[in-house]
């Protein structure tokens, strides 16, 4: 869509409004911020269009932070997915950040917090810590520690930090307000003792800061103007503006943090604990299974990063959480593959047809164009000769008029190629066709330019021929569950509704120009759907993924509306 032709978001109207009120452009400053605990998924996809396309529409400096406060849960390799999926979805960032470039600074403004009587060291246990910080309708209770020197304060986070102390044994928390009626107030907890080694700073430290801690003087130290996160955390802003009150100098650029709804998306799962569930139970066979509602999993199943833009941009921004439903997601890729997928030919469940009247031996390579919708993407050859492939379901020996595929007696023309007539079959031991017998017209060939190839019958297949045709895993993926919304049940877990088939593989018959196809090529297989080159693929066996099917059932739904 085009920026300047839509109407803004309400998060653009709150930077207007701000360069309105005297802000200058100039200051300006976006980030994106991802905790490298997992890979990003497609509720990351309208944050990282959000913050990026603000950065695009204001010519303005957006940033990749990693809020890496957490060394038990994080690791380099989901450092690496997340920056190859925002290149991928189309986006530079201006420079790369790290929350843990900063630990020495926030550190220091721990210290002069204690030094200021505003943050202590608390020795209770975490049980002792949730019993006495209250309910929401009743104010907390001050931790015994609370009046604590501040000599002896600094003491004991001296010392977590030199790693004298267990896990759990000492915390250090802000001295706010235990009767606060935003529990998030009651004395938050800014620093616990991890003796894990950190992805970037290996054993330097045994404490770390807490992500509300670290967020907010993040975003400070980076003069971002604009803080923008999802909706879950509202309450905290007020846990964020304290914070940068005990650092802000007027002199500098104070972050505003904003909240927008988060997009949940219809029979999918988006939370990152649950996403390891499913990878660590064998659920499925990665971060980036085809099944995932990852960015990876996404790129691997064929979905092109203009189709999730777009997706991104049609949903748009709201203050509101709703449900998606996923087929709008497929028809946005359904539109885009329409326009770039190759068409080519593959049977998937193949049954065996011979043209007898057909000289035996004899091939043909017929002219086939790639897209019929871009004159640019130019045309191939594919072959013909006597004995072809075509799907079990295009043959039915009886059928009603409204049946416009082969049938004893009956026409079709093959794509490309040739009017056939089905003459008569062949059937096992169980009833079940094996082939089909067929004659057909030598003058009625695609494209010929004779009067009899202008002939006309209604059906039209796709086919292969045998002689020609290469073999290939087609792995058939559907929705990963078959609950429209499967973490949403009270009473049930989220495991229950896994569809069992979600994956079927078979073997299929591709048409030969495909046989240097490349991962992550994709087309469309006529008649069947598109499909994507999977990366398992090597030279002596090739492995397609279905990305998504011909059927728009999202238009379907407008339609009912």
């Amino acid at each position: 869509m085009n920026d300047t032709a839509r109407a803004l978001n309400f998060i653009e109207h709150i930077v207007e409004e701000d360069l309105e009120n005297g802000f200058s452009k100039e200051h300006l400053r976006f980030r994106f911020p991802p905790e490298p605990n997992g890979y990003l998924h497609i509720g990351h996809a309208s944050s990282i269009s959000l913050n990026f396309g603000l950065g695009l529409r204001y010519k303005a400096p957006v940033n990749l932070r990693f809020d890496d406060t957490n060394p038990a849960k994080e690791e380099q390799e989901f450092v690496d997915a997340i920056k190859r999926d925002v290149q991928w979805l189309g986006y530079d960032w201006n420079t790369e950040r790290y929350a843990s470039d900063y630990f020495q600074q926030l550190y220091d403004w721990a210290v002069e917090l204690i030094k200021d009587g505003k943050a202590y060291v608390d020795s209770q246990t975490s049980e002792e810590m949730a019993e006495q910080k209250g309910t929401p309708t009743e104010a907390g209770k001050d931790s015994s520690f609370r009046i604590r020197s501040v000599e002896e304060n600094l003491e004991l986070f001296e010392g977590m930090k030199e790693g004298k102390f267990q896990e759990g044994e000492h915390v250090l928390r802000a001295k706010i307000d235990m009767a606060a009626s935003n529990m998030l107030m009651r004395d938050p907890i800014m620093y616990r003792v991890l003796h894990r080694p950190h992805h970037r700073t290996n054993t330097d430290w045994c404490i770390y800061p807490m992500y509300d801690w670290t967020h907010g003087e993040s975003d400070y130290i980076e003069q971002v103007s604009h803080s923008l996160c999802t909706l879950e955390f509202l309450p905290h802003r007020e846990l964020y503006n304290w914070f940068l009150d005990q650092v802000y100098d007027e002199k500098q650029v104070r972050p505003k943090q904003r909240e927008f709804a988060r997009r949940n998306l219809s029979h999918t799962v988006v939370s990152k604990r649950k996403l390891l569930q499913l990878v660590e139970k064998g659920v499925v066979k990665g971060w980036d299974d085809p099944r995932m509602p990852t960015i990876s999993g996404l790129r691997r199943r064929g979905y092109t990063p203009e189709s999730i833009r777009n997706f991104a941009d049609t949903i748009g921004i709201a203050k509101r959480e709703n449900l998606i439903d996923v087929s709008l997601l497929e028809f946005h890729v359904r539109e885009h593959l329409n326009k770039v997928a190759p068409r080519v030919m593959a049977v998937l469940d193949p049954l065996k047809v011979i043209i007898t009247d057909y000289p035996e031996g004899e091939v043909e390579w017929l002219e086939a164009e790639n897209n019929p919708g871009d004159e640019s993407a130019g045309s191939r050859t594919v072959p013909f000769s006597r004995d072809l492939y075509i799907e079990k379901a295009d043959f039915r020996e009886e059928a009603n008029r409204k049946f416009f595929r082969l049938k004893l007696g009956g026409e079709v023309r093959l794509k490309n190629g040739y009017i056939i007539k089905a003459e008569s079959c062949t059937k096992d031991d169980n009833g079940n066709v094996t082939e089909v017998q067929c004659t057909y017209d030598p003058k009625s060939k695609s494209g010929s330019g004779t009067e009899e190839s202008l002939r006309k019958v209604k059906g039209t297949l796709h086919w292969v021929s045998i002689e020609h045709a290469i073999k290939a895993e087609v792995r058939l993926y559907d929705r990963l569950f078959a609950d429209e919304s499967p973490d949403t049940h009270k009473d049930k877990d989220f495991m229950e509704f896994v569809n069992p088939d979600s994956l079927k593989v078979i073997t299929g018959y591709l048409e030969p120009s495909l046989k240097e196809a490349k991962a992550e090529d994709r087309v469309q297989f006529q008649r069947l759907g598109y499909f994507c080159v999977d990366p398992d693929s090597t030279p002596g066996k090739l492995v397609f993924n279905r990305t998504v099917g011909l059927r728009d059932t999202w238009a379907k739904v407008q339609q009912k509306d």
